[in-house]
């Protein structure tokens, strides 16, 4: 951390200097999508990456000034890190004053094991059913993840060219599996490119990808829709807010199907009510 600048400074710019961009974009989707409510138990899912340092930073001043009464904490899972992942994570946090607790497993050397051609789908679910365990056993009812702007239209993208369907990311989801468990996402309006400003300023280098597979296999179809919608843009500079815009303009009448709670409906079902 010998780059960084202080702790004080870091918070500092997230309330001055980067506030438009990030800390107001953060507290305007607490307030729009009903986040985090009095009473509420928060734990942040910290990865070490970019998006989860930022997440945690604004949870810590939106603690400290809020009139909303909430419990707040941070949780990290060790999937098998090296020595050296392991300690940069709990030095990254330990620099910024994030009181991180890291709860351990053996993913890496299973989905290696199991699944030694293809271990990344695996992988991740047992990465996002191990932290959802976690966070339901020690009491929290909501877990708060660093997706933000850019990964919801990318995710939105993803669904049309590859999947067939219109589905985007959204802001508050109720786990499945785990019952009373709600999953967050208070970066929903910050763009990431905003989020890096920040980041350089700080002089924090955050934990790169720590899986070695991942590492190695650079390119995914993210990566390519990511490179799809920069060269819209140089087409239409408004290209991204409007992608995100289009999953809150949906007109029912002016598509062919939609999928309620399993159940399909075609527009033709109401089609010779219509005048």
């Amino acid at each position: 951390m010998k780059d960084a600048i202080s702790v004080k400074e870091i918070e500092r710019s997230l309330q001055k200097k980067y506030k438009k961009d990030t800390f107001s974009k953060f507290l305007k989707a607490l307030e729009k999508y009903e986040l985090v409510k009095d009473g509420d138990r928060v734990a942040v899912g910290m990865s070490g990456g970019k998006d989860s340092l930022i997440l945690a930073k604004m949870f810590q001043l939106l603690k400290r000034f809020s009139k909303v009464d909430f419990e707040l904490d941070f949780v990290a899972m060790d999937p098998g890190f090296s020595k050296e992942n392991r300690k940069k994570l709990e030095d990254i946090c330990e620099y910024l004053e994030i009181p991180v607790k890291v709860y351990e497993s053996d993913i890496f050397e299973v989905t290696e094991r199991v699944a030694k051609d293809n271990p990344c789908y695996l992988c991740a679910r047992m990465r996002r059913g191990f932290l959802y365990a976690k966070v339901k056993e020690l009491g929290f009812n909501k877990l708060a993840l660093g997706h933000h702007f850019n990964d919801v239209i990318e995710t939105t993208m993803l669904n049309v060219l590859w999947n067939g369907s219109y589905k985007t990311m959204i802001p508050k989801l109720k786990s499945e599996n785990f019952e009373g468990l709600e999953l967050i996402r208070p970066l929903y309006l910050v763009e990431e490119r905003d989020i890096i400003r920040w980041l350089n300023n700080s002089g924090i280098v955050p934990m790169d990808e720590a899986c070695p597979i991942v590492k190695v296999k650079k390119e995914s179809q993210r990566a390519n829709v990511k490179a799809l919608i920069e060269g819209l843009k140089e087409l239409n500079p408004v290209v991204e807010k409007n992608i995100f815009k289009s999953a809150e303009n949906i007109s029912l009448k002016a598509v062919l199907g939609f999928d309620i709670d399993g159940k399909k409906h075609s527009f033709l079902d109401e089609y010779d009510e219509r005048n």
